[in-house]
């Protein structure tokens, strides 16, 4: 979708969403990909263990005294700030290599980024600075691209950014790498693609809102099909027939109107299956739904398995994916929680073993 001349960025930070980063990374890095997005330094050095000869962008902040090791580790800074501009160049010179970075300007989300009234001590300090230092790139992210279909402030927001740019390059800051389009900004606005697309939500297969697979079928330049990589399963660990009239759980939240047939799944909220999906949610186990009864526990979650005759201890049940006819999709958790898709698989627990499998087998 990008075309020819561009690059992709996949972002893979925060555990790649959830799906697994050694997974995801050793996977891309595998098919060639030549750019990676991540969260923070100790991403950024895990991922240049699996991804040697990749360029690495660390979106978020970097404290100014771990600039020597992001230098050592030939990772890529957004800066923010022009104060940090010479501790880079410092750190560069020590350890006479090349220190990157990419000014991330404000544009109109108001959290990170440097405001046009700071562009002068920005010039100033790259004036300043050895030959080491390089203007790598130059980003903003938009605030208001997903959860609308009037995407007018989108389109302020790179009315602000192509600003930006021509203000720098009178102050004759030129940079190698403009970046400002995130998942929905892809799909949507291929004027927002510059020399760079940052992929995340997309990358694995999930829309970044309803509003935004709207907007993009009612614009209908072509079929896209966004297809879920991720299936989580659990185990059933027990299997009891309790009596009508029966409490399930902690605090009492569900008594069973009939006699029933309670599984115990060994997942709960500390491994991110949502407390919130108490008594609301649906697992799917055999083909058919089987509905949460009571509170999820911290490692625990109950299910009713009584129209599920056939289900027996070690049966695996499907927290989020298909089986058989029936689906549960990371916005169904998201509907039951209250949240957003990003939430709920990037909150699985990095601690569960994520395996790779073809053709969702």
């Amino acid at each position: 979708m990008i075309g020819e001349g561009r690059a992709l960025m996949p972002v893979v930070k925060s555990n790649a969403y959830g799906h697994g980063h050694e997974l995801i990374t050793r996977a891309l890095a595998a098919a060639g990909t030549g750019w990676f997005g991540v969260n923070s330094l100790d991403e950024a050095l895990r991922t240049r263990r699996l991804a040697p000869d990749a360029r690495i962008l660390v979106l978020g902040y970097v404290a100014p005294e771990a600039f020597p090791e992001a230098v050592e580790a030939d990772v890529d800074l957004t800066l923010t700030n022009p104060c940090e501009i010479p501790l880079l160049d410092r750190a560069a010179r020590a350890a006479e290599r090349r220190g990157r970075f990419h000014l991330k300007v404000e544009t109109g989300t108001h959290r990170r980024g440097v405001p046009a009234e700071e562009f002068d001590q920005v010039a100033e300090a790259v004036r300043a600075a050895s030959p080491l230092l390089c203007c790598a790139g130059l980003s903003t992210h938009f605030a208001n691209i997903e959860d609308t279909l009037d995407h007018s402030y989108a389109q302020e927001q790179l009315r602000r950014f192509r600003r930006a740019e021509a203000d720098l390059a009178a102050l004759r800051l030129r940079f190698e790498t403009r970046h400002t389009a995130c998942t929905a900004a892809t799909l949507l606005f291929p004027d927002t693609h510059f020399d760079l697309a940052r992929v995340g939500i997309g990358l694995y297969g999930l829309w970044p809102s309803r509003e935004t697979r709207l907007s993009f079928r009612m614009q209908a330049r072509r079929e896209v099909e966004l297809r879920p990589c991720l299936t989580w399963k659990a185990r059933i660990t027990q299997i009891k027939r309790v009596p009508p009239g029966s409490d399930i759980g902690y605090g009492r939240s569900y008594r069973t109107g009939s006699e029933s047939r309670i599984g115990v799944l060994s997942v709960g909220y500390h491994e991110g299956y949502d407390r919130r999906l108490s008594n609301v949610a649906h697992t799917l186990v055999g083909g058919r739904r089987a509905p949460v009864r009571g509170r999820v526990c911290m490692n625990m979650t109950l299910i009713d398995l009584s129209h599920v005759p056939q289900a027996a201890v070690g049966d695996e049940a499907v927290l989020l994916g298909r089986q058989g006819k029936e689906s549960v999709s990371a916005e169904d958790l998201a509907g039951w929680s209250g949240t957003i898709n990003y939430e709920i698989v990037s909150r699985i627990h990095p601690d569960l073993p994520r395996v790779a499998a073809r053709g969702g087998g």
